[in-house]
């Protein structure tokens, strides 16, 4: 039996993945990298603690959110499992969102403390007065603006002793924000009990991770995928794993494997196609390292897994994973992939096919798909009727379409909402079109999925104009930065296509399935 289906009642999650390392002997190991630092598991103790002992100072109680807007960094592990461990709930966010997003996080959580890398004030700064909940700020990293606290000088002076609060293992622990194709983003809520869930089954059943492992992930602390992958996983095993708090860009990757040296490595599939399409990789770098490869975020083509392991020797996995069941809950195999697939349950989840009516369907046949896993968010802060929509007893609807072979394997089919995953990372076709119907020119825009040379999903734009003679080569890069100025860069459309008119029906909604086909 398996330590989450028999903790106990009283159970605080931050001593699992913080205080047992200590308690198992390890406060000398190295458990962070981070640039030219290395934290051990005794750093990350006392980080930890004196952050909570912080958080207390300044006001923040059990169940209290506390906004975490910080890079891939020693004040995100602070910050999340200090606010964890006092039974607080930290609220990881995206770093690459606007000033508008941030105030909408902050009101909707009321947030009363945030703690903010550095270099994110520029865009979550101006915001900041907006949040009527809030009341300190915490800066780390930098030199704090205005009234701001300095992160550094804050948990200086505070102990770095801290006993855990007395929280169940079905407590709130922290929520991680979901998009959706309309409306705005749901705070999926979860339990104390969830992150040794994903480390006990994916983790340790599927990767096979120990002590003796070093992790690097492109996907960031504040994604689903990238907090098991560089946060908690390689806590849960003692292991190592490598903060990068920049853009990921190929090139860096590659540097970071190769001065590092992991042992393990988490991406999505753009990332692995572009680090593909570099000159002669494998004589410019050394990943000889590395025991394993995991894709997730979007589907993984067969041709982009054959391309890599060809080129590198080194196994590459693909699996899935959403916010709400916070990690991989159907993967392929080390040793035994099915190249193209999503590969088969992880071992304590269950995943069915079902037509609109919830029944199951005959193998082979294209449905929605259900997951069944004790990682489920408990549900949508303040989003009752979505939760419903969303969560069907112990199962969960994914919202994405599968089918599943004769073998058991499951394959991906698409979305059953229009939503798009661009770079691992869910972009919403309505909000890209509002954006682009803000520009002057435009009067009419639909986005949909459109496959790049790599068979990768990325956003294309269908625009009517004001005046159609203006269409051309300088306005479709113009409306490209536009769209990149005003919301999340990576949200913008690599191709935009000037037409007449959009395929709409009867009631005038936009037909997307039309101009996909």
């Amino acid at each position: 039996m398996r330590t989450w289906e028999t903790l106990p009642a009283t159970f605080n999650v931050a001593t699992w993945f913080v205080d047992k390392n200590l308690a198992d002997g390890r406060a000398g190991s190295p458990a962070f990298h981070y640039q030219d630092r290395t934290l051990t598991y005794g750093d990350v103790h006392e980080l930890v603690n004196r952050t909570g002992n912080t958080l207390r100072e300044l006001g923040v109680e059990m169940e209290d959110r506390v906004l975490v807007l910080c890079l891939d960094a020693p004040e995100f592990i602070g910050a999340f499992w200090g606010a964890i461990k006092i039974g607080a709930v930290p609220i990881p966010v995206n770093t690459l969102m606007r000033g508008a997003d941030y105030l909408y996080f902050l009101r909707d959580s009321r947030a009363k403390v945030a703690v903010i890398s550095a270099p994110l004030m520029s865009e979550a700064g101006p915001v900041l007065a907006q949040a009527p909940h809030l009341r300190h700020v915490l800066v780390a990293g930098g030199k704090p603006p205005g009234t701001y606290l300095s992160y550094e000088e804050r948990i200086a002076k505070t102990s770095a002793s801290l006993a855990a609060a007395e929280t169940s293992k079905d407590d709130a622990a922290f929520w991680l924000y979901s998009s959706g194709s309309t409306g705005f983003p749901k705070g999926a809520v979860h339990l104390h009990h969830d992150m040794v869930v994903c480390y006990e089954t994916y983790a340790t059943e599927v990767l096979g991770m120990r002590a003796d492992d070093k992790v690097f992930s492109a996907a960031k602390l504040f994604f689903a995928y990238g907090l098991g992958n560089a946060g908690y996983f390689p806590m849960g095993a003692g292991a190592q794993s490598v903060l990068y708090p920049h853009r990921p860009t190929p090139d860096a990757v590659f540097e970071i494997i190769t001065r590092h040296r992991p042992t393990l490595f988490f991406g999505v599939p753009t990332l692995y196609a572009a680090m593909l399409a570099l000159k002669e990789p494998e004589k410019r770098w050394d990943v000889s390292s590395l025991r394993l490869c995991v894709s997730a975020g979007e589907a993984l083509p067969e041709e982009l897994y054959n391309r890599w392991r060809d080129r590198f020797g080194v196994e590459l996995i693909d699996g899935i994973g959403t916010t709400e069941i916070l990690h991989i809950f159907l993967s392929n195999r080390p040793g035994a992939p099915r190249p193209g697939s999503t590969g088969l349950p992880v071992p304590g989840y269950e995943a069915i096919i079902v037509d609109d009516a919830g029944q199951p369907i005959p193998q082979g046949d294209i449905g929605n798909l259900r997951v069944k896993g004790d990682s489920t968010m408990a549900y949508y802060w303040n989003k009752h009727e979505k939760t419903k929509e969303t969560l069907y007893g112990p199962w969960i609807q994914t919202g994405d379409k599968y089918w599943q072979d004769a073998d058991g394997y499951f394959w991906f089919a698409g979305r059953a909402d229009d939503m798009l995953k661009v770079g691992g990372i869910w972009v919403s076709p309505v909000e890209v079109e509002a954006t682009l119907i803000k520009h002057p020119a435009v009067l009419e825009a639909a986005v949909v999925g459109h496959e790049d040379t790599d068979q990768l999903v990325k956003p294309k734009a269908f625009v009517v104009l004001k005046e159609p003679a203006t269409s051309g080569a300088g306005l479709a890069d113009e409306l490209k930065a536009f769209v990149k100025d005003k919301i999340a860069p990576y949200k913008y459309p690599r191709w935009i296509e000037f037409v007449a008119d959009l395929p709409k029906t009867a009631t005038g909604k936009i037909q997307r399935f039309k101009l996909r086909a």
